[in-house]
């Protein structure tokens, strides 16, 4: 999820790149590694000892934020997905002349978000309201900001909202705009909406960038199937897979709605949909998994075991079915 917003800062120009992590941040920057070299961006990381919200970070990281060209910069939460139209919101910022920009998507449900109630022909934001009883509007904050240097002087070193703290008051002082965002958003920070994101995104795929997609009599709707990864006869793949690095796929598997991580094996004949396989698990010959079953990294489930929306913990191998959702520690 991350690289995607790497690559979509790195197109527009961004040289470098600061991780605000709180949890074994050496994990998140061995992955990266290959990516910096390959992708020519610099990527670091801000450690936080102890959860600071969604300001406090910026002000720990103050000193890699601040330079001496006074030029704005990103910040983007890393559980969003959109089609990223960076460029169009750095114009945006420089029309408006404020101090900080976000952007903006329609819902169809706003009494469930904080809804930003804006000025229509300028975009200037007028207040936040947290999930309204009354219509109020239905643009709710996207996670995607680009914000002048002097917005780091209104953060305290400390666990602090940058949505119910700082914006409210720089919208106050009419220095906030919002722009809507055009194509897809989703929040993808729980696995079923995770799957809901991946089938925006290939459909995104499908409008922008069609020959990124897997073809052939084998595949159903949108799939994308990385090249290293092996796919064996009379399999049926679709719609919105997505298949990973070194992955191996057996004869006769059915996978739909499905995510299948780099390393995985699906034996001959499984059937899976909806469901997140981990890295470098297996699901055996004849096994059945759905319902939003999500396998950790190295799961083993046996041969013909069913999964009824399993959360197993990684490292676990799997011998008797789960009938019904539940978490295997």
């Amino acid at each position: 999820m991350i690289l995607h917003q790497i690559e979509a800062l790195k197109a527009i120009g961004v040289e470098e790149v600061v991780l605000a992590i709180n949890y074994q941040p050496e994990i998140m920057l061995n992955f990266l590694k290959e990516f910096e070299k390959k992708l020519g961006i610099k990527i670091t990381c801000s450690q936080e000892t102890e959860p600071l919200g969604t300001a406090g970070p910026l002000a720990l990281a103050r000193n890699k934020l601040v330079d001496d060209s006074g030029e704005p910069f990103f910040v983007l939460n890393s559980d969003v997905i959109s089609e990223y139209p960076l460029k169009e919101m750095i114009e945006f910022h420089k029309s408006h002349g404020g101090e900080a920009s976000i952007m903006v998507t329609k819902v169809d449900e706003p009494s469930k978000y904080g809804v930003v109630v804006m000025q229509e022909s300028t975009g200037k934001v007028e207040k936040f309201v947290e999930k309204p009883k009354l219509f109020v509007g239905n643009k709710i904050n996207a996670g995607v900001y680009l914000l002048n240097p002097s917005v780091l002087d209104r953060i305290e070193l400390r666990p602090t909202s940058i949505e119910k703290e700082v914006f409210p008051k720089i919208a106050a002082e009419q220095k906030l705009y919002a722009m809507v965002l055009p194509g897809f958003w989703m929040d993808i920070g729980q696995p079923k909406d995770y799957i809901t994101g991946l089938r925006l995104y290939l459909s995104s795929l499908r409008k922008n960038s069609p020959s990124m997609l897997a073809v052939g009599s084998h595949i159903v709707g949108n799939v994308l199937v990385d090249a290293t990864a092996k796919i064996g006869e009379g399999c049926l793949i679709g719609p919105d897979v997505a298949i990973g690095p070194g992955c191996v796929v057996e004869s006769g598997v059915r996978l739909s709605r499905c995510t299948v991580m780099r390393g995985a094996r699906i034996k001959k004949h499984a059937c899976i949909s909806s469901s997140i396989i981990g890295w470098h698990s297996t699901v055996g010959q004849w096994a059945r998994v759905e319902n939003m079953t999500i396998l950790g990294e190295d799961v083993h489930v046996g041969d013909e075991v069913y999964s009824n929306g399993g959360v197993v913990l990684p490292h676990k191998e799997i011998k008797s079915s789960i009938l019904k959702p539940e978490i295997v520690m």
